[in-house]
């Protein structure tokens, strides 16, 4: 069954490169982002390791922590972070599950038949506070993740999960937002006090919250 949005990121025990990790336990309070990659030693996903581990703390002062998994053995993840921290100029630090069994691969459906019966399609689960699926997005092998854009979807959704609020279309942190519908106009006076502005009657934009 497909695991969707809203749903609970169904838990596991698992190795990685970091020891045995129970994956609730890992996110702990917080947000997490767990990706998978076709196979270790690949260009594509090379430069999405190293770009990921060059962005550590924007993931940490977001509160997020990062997971990645292969189904490639402990021993070739290892040998390939190597490899990543030479030719992306990289430390890479954040875990990365070895899915021998892929047992984490079809718990989260992350084998697409049509593109290869073994590896793993490249999808992205971002994981919030509650352990609940906010987004999911899976890539075709040619495309590169841009993860200044997941990054963003993150502040977007932890921004909307404290205010009733939404994001326009390319927004980026410190523009104006959307009032949510379900707010009144009544009770948007009281809770935006910056100010309203109005350009239809569904359609009201506020500065961003905090």
């Amino acid at each position: 069954m497909a695991i969707t949005l809203g749903d609970i990121a169904p838990n596991f025990t698992i190795n990685t490169t970091q020891g045995v990790l129970q994956f609730h336990e890992y996110l702990g309070e917080g947000w997490g982002v767990l990706f998978s990659h076709p196979a270790d030693f690949t260009p594509v996903c090379t430069t999405e390791l190293g770009r990921l581990s060059q962005l550590k703390e924007d993931f940490e002062k977001r509160n997020v922590k990062v997971l990645a998994i292969s189904v490639d053995p402990l021993k070739e993840h290892k040998a390939w972070i190597k490899d990543i921290n030479e030719t992306q100029k990289t430390d890479l630090q954040f875990p990365i599950i070895a899915d021998e069994k892929r047992e984490v691969a079809e718990l989260y459906e992350m084998i697409a038949p049509n593109v290869s019966e073994k590896a793993t399609v490249r999808t992205v689960f971002v994981i919030g506070p509650d352990k609940k699926v906010k987004l999911s997005l899976t890539y075709p092998p040619s495309t590169g993740r841009n993860f200044d854009e997941i990054l963003r979807t993150i502040d977007s959704l932890q921004l909307t999960a404290k205010h009733k609020v939404a994001t326009p279309a390319d927004w980026q942190q410190g523009e104006d937002v959307i009032i949510s519908p379900s707010v009144s106009d009544e009770e948007a006076e009281k809770r935006f006090p910056e100010g309203i502005r109005r350009v239809k009657p569904y359609l009201r934009y506020t500065a961003q919250p905090g």
